[in-house]
């Protein structure tokens, strides 16, 4: 490989803290791979987008991320500035350090630090879609984001909302206990949707995921179709279902063998729009973080990041 001007960037409270606790192994893992190389942690939420934009501006060509699924999305925002990609040849590497690294799985890159930096120095780069979401924030303001992996609205914000709220309070809950205890209580809603301009059938929606990668929610392969550099978007939108009628086929979602339900839906697109038709505030979230709610509109952005991976 050649020799690439590298900055690892670490987010030490992810994997529940344990990257912090691992760094010295991590750092020396690294080492083994990449002799020369910066790291820097971040300190609070959104640093990482910071740290990456500077870093590729002072001519950073390999940006490692060590984290879970927020860090790498915060990594990838950071790829770019005025909606506009920085350096078209800067590459972003993972090293999987997270109680939710669904985006890896899509990108095939092995949970081991030393496969996971076989993958970084070894694999070449491939440029992947990445989706851009113009949302309302929990303000009322209006912002926009990259993801990577999956975004969707409707339950699926409503649980990593309530994760993220167990984790401010010190408590621990798993997200399938989050989803659960969420699911018993949750109403769907009620929200238009337009994919490409072509307004799909109105309904109450569970969930309305926007797919770039497979998996999402630790695990579940909600789009098992779906490829990281297609230009298109695999928009799967669940309508409401009861808990227990959730339950029962919970174990398809797992699998991927749930498209083939009734009530589970699968159209591809470029563009997808959509908005609640009543009051009812929506929660949406991306890459595992809950930033926001509808209206949004979810654009594909075509091959537009290097990343090392195995697809």
């Amino acid at each position: 490989m050649k020799r690439l001007k590298t900055q690892v960037i670490v987010n030490p409270e992810s994997a529940k803290g344990q990257t912090r606790k691992r760094w010295s192994q991590i750092r020396d893992g690294i080492r083994h791979f990449i002799q020369d190389f910066k790291y820097e942690f971040t300190e609070k939420p959104l640093d990482a987008i910071e740290l990456a934009r500077a870093a590729i501006k002072d001519g950073t060509e390999l940006v490692i991320g060590v984290g879970g699924d927020g860090t790498m999305n915060e990594i990838a925002n950071g790829f770019y500035e005025d909606r506009r990609i920085i350096n078209p040849a800067a590459t972003l590497g993972i090293v999987p350090s997270g109680t939710g690294c669904d985006l890896t799985r899509s990108l095939n890159i092995p949970n081991r630090l030393k496969d996971a930096m076989t993958v970084i120095t070894q694999a070449r780069s491939r440029a992947i879609d990445v989706g851009k979401v113009t949302f309302r924030t929990t303000g009322g303001g209006q912002a926009e984001r990259i993801f990577l992996n999956v975004a969707d609205f409707g339950v699926g914000g409503e649980v990593v909302a309530r994760v993220n709220q167990k984790r401010l309070e010190r408590k621990t809950s798993s997200y399938v206990r989050c989803l659960i205890s969420t699911m018993i209580k949750y109403k769907a809603k009620r929200v238009r949707v337009r994919v490409d301009g072509v307004e799909i059938p109105r309904g109450e929606y569970l969930i309305g995921a926007v797919a770039n990668g497979r998996i999402f929610g630790k695990g579940m392969k909600i789009a098992p179709h779906a490829r990281l550099d297609d230009g298109l978007f695999d928009f799967v939108y669940i309508k409401g279902m009861k808990f227990l009628e959730f339950c029962a086929n919970g174990w398809k979602l797992m699998n991927g063998t749930h498209l083939g339900h009734p009530k589970i839906f699968l159209v591809q697109g470029r563009k997808i729009e959509a908005e609640p038709e009543a009051e009812d505030t929506v929660l949406l979230e991306f890459d595992g973080e809950q930033l926001g709610t509808l209206p949004a509109t979810f654009e594909m952005v075509p091959r537009s990041l290097l990343v090392k991976s195995n697809l």
